[in-house]
């Protein structure tokens, strides 16, 4: 079992080629809908998938609003390097944290904030 995030995208298709061309997430499965939208999609870092669709507005409980992720890498620093090479919008640098994590932040066309670092939460 694990946590699977899900995002609604207002366009979604820009949101896979950012997750994967950008910031090196694996692409999955992608499902469209009969007008053609992205209905279901999938992009994974390493055995995380994160759901992503189009966002239906309204009353729609299942939009999601802008979310800050965290995701673990050994490499911070070639990863902070690739996604700023490739026109990230920075959040905030490569930080040594007080805690032990080496980390940064960028944030997506949408305004999602991607932290990536060194320190891996441990269940008690």
């Amino acid at each position: 079992m694990g946590i699977h995030v899900t995002l609604r995208y207002d366009d979604p298709r820009a949101a896979l080629d950012f997750l994967t061309g950008t910031l090196g997430l694996t692409p999955g499965h992608v499902m469209t809908s009969d007008d053609g939208s992205v209905g279901h999609a999938e992009a994974f870092w390493e055995d995380t998938a994160v759901m992503i669709g189009t966002r239906s507005g309204g009353d729609d409980r299942f939009d999601t609003g802008r979310a800050v992720l965290y995701l673990t890498t050994d490499t911070p620093d070639a990863l902070h390097d690739k996604a700023i090479g490739a026109g990230a919008e920075l959040v905030y640098g490569l930080t040594d944290q007080s805690y032990g994590s080496r980390e940064f932040a960028v944030a997506d066309p949408e305004g999602n904030v991607w932290c990536f670092g060194t320190y891996r939460p441990a269940a008690p």
